[in-house]
């Protein structure tokens, strides 16, 4: 059996360490004549939307990402994303579905250097 090193993360390469960006979703539930409603609370003015819950889940990382790559392309900062608690407890979520929507940070990269 292989022996693990004492530090594992001495072995990693730095851009290991941050694998993934975690933005929180709230879900606004659809019903037969209205879409599932998302809406990305650490990003003003984000959203999406599916005809289910899962497609409304599957959408919002696309509106993530476009949102970000708007930003970095005006020289704007992007938000750090909060965790779920930051914002769950607000009156206009009441009701609503959360779920984490994972963003690939090499996206910033990419798009801040080309």
């Amino acid at each position: 059996m292989a022996e693990l090193p004492a530090d594992p993360e001495a072995s990693r390469p730095e851009a290991m360490e941050i694998l993934a960006m975690r933005y929180p979703i709230a879900i606004e539930p659809g019903d037969d004549t209205h879409a599932w409603g998302v809406v990305v609370p650490d990003l003003p003015g984000c959203f999406s939307a599916g005809d289910t819950l899962d497609e409304a889940i599957e959408h919002a990382p696309e509106a993530i990402e476009l949102y970000i790559e708007g930003l970095l392309d005006d020289g704007e900062a992007v938000p750090p994303a909060q965790p779920i608690s930051a914002h769950q407890g607000k009156p206009a979520f009441a009701g609503w579905i959360w779920a984490l929507v994972e963003i690939n940070p090499a996206m910033l990269d990419d798009q801040m250097n080309g």
